[in-house]
């Protein structure tokens, strides 16, 4: 349900997709729902999914956003959030700790 359509906050796009919410604006996902969707998937396809979109929709910074537009990865906000690179660290260090070879593959 959460991942579907019938989410008014999931969207899906060109750049990517997720949940996002009224307060970063229409049309926006934030990486923090692709992060927690890889946490706690057990899905390798899916994990190496998420990973990939999350290395993709950086708008080249290097860093994890509040949000981007799901069509132009460039339109974000907050070019710097704590949380959000905080919990990535946390998703690679967990894939480094329990699937190392799925993280050398992506």
């Amino acid at each position: 349900m959460v991942l579907s359509e019938n989410n008014p906050f999931f969207y899906k796009g060109k750049a990517g997709e997720g949940i996002g919410g009224p307060h970063t604006g229409a049309d926006t996902i934030w990486p923090m729902s692709i992060i927690l969707r890889a946490i706690t998937s057990v899905d390798d396809k899916e994990i190496t999914h998420c990973v990939r979109n999350l290395m993709q929709t950086h708008a080249g910074t290097g860093f994890m956003h509040e949000s981007f537009h799901k069509d132009d990865a460039t339109k974000f906000t907050r070019k710097w959030f704590a949380w959000a690179n905080t919990l990535f660290g946390e998703l690679i260090y967990k894939l480094h700790q329990e699937k190392p070879g799925l993280l050398k593959q992506i």
